[in-house]
């Protein structure tokens, strides 16, 4: 049995979760609605996932696989999954993504790390997946795999899943100063129409928040991601090479991801 709480969240016999109710309405671009959803969820510590297992020699190319985490400085579920994002950006098959949204700012703490695009991005993988609601914190592997962010061994298995699969396209970058170059070729034939994204993580940073759900806390974060642009189209029947411009020290990240947010087919980053 759940007790409601004043600032929105329930309370469940295995501890707090959050979300909020986006409706059907594909064209608005706000988060709708402060209807409350309850997820179970556990705290659990974050867990060192398993290092990856080597391809056999002469197997199929395997695209590394991209885990969006949705948190928020305002979310008191959210610090084991940021916590467990710190073990997934050693990890060398894995590109890690911490993406901030702010539509818990209401409840008594600003997240100065959020951009209101992100919480767009989480609304429209929900709709693509049929879900009427978002939540904090959520990871989606590769585009399509829905996990609470503190199922560390759901994640683990979710990702071996995602490698395992054969790799649709070859993605290649390389940076000269301010400048990436991306080169693409496609390795299926069936290939559908797909965004070109490019984006830049800062590695580490830190907040110390006063107010809100996690007031007292200190907490770290990692690849807390900024600068998410759409770079273009790919129709994926023949290669394709374009640059870019990365200004700045921190690392850049392309993906290519089948258009109106469907799976990730290849994600690299450079730094």
């Amino acid at each position: 049995m759940a007790n409601d709480r004043r600032d929105g969240s329930q309370e469940t016999l295995i501890g707090y979760f959050t979300g909020i109710y986006i409706g059907r309405d594909n064209d608005r671009n706000d988060v709708s609605g402060n209807h409350m959803i309850r997820f179970l969820s556990a705290c659990a510590a974050a867990l060192l996932l398993s290092a990856p297992v080597n391809a056999e020699e002469g197997a199929p190319a395997r695209s590394t696989v991209v885990v969006e985490l949705f948190t928020s400085q305002g979310c008191s579920s959210c610090p084991p999954a940021d916590e467990l994002m710190e073990e997934l950006a050693k990890r060398d098959d894995v590109i890690a993504l911490a993406l901030h949204v702010d539509y818990w700012d209401y409840i008594g703490w600003k997240d100065d790390f959020a951009d209101p695009k992100y919480a767009q991005r989480q609304k429209k993988y929900a709709m693509r997946a049929g879900r009427h609601s978002i939540y904090t914190p959520q990871m989606i592997v590769n585009g399509t795999t829905d996990i609470v962010g503190t199922h560390p061994k759901q994640l683990e298995k979710a990702i071996a899943e995602h490698r395992a699969r054969p790799a649709a396209v070859d993605l290649d970058l390389h940076r000269d100063g301010d400048v990436v170059t991306i080169s693409a070729v496609p390795l299926r034939q069936d290939m559908l129409p797909m965004d070109v994204q490019l984006l830049r993580y800062q590695p580490a940073r830190q907040a110390e928040i006063t107010r809100g759900e996690n007031a007292g806390k200190t907490i770290h974060y990692v690849n807390v991601t900024e600068g998410w642009t759409l770079l273009g189209q790919w129709d994926g029947k023949a290669p394709f090479r374009m640059t870019a411009d990365a200004e700045g020290s921190l690392p850049v990240v392309v993906l290519i991801q089948v258009a109106r947010f469907g799976p990730i087919l290849a994600a690299a980053e450079t730094r």
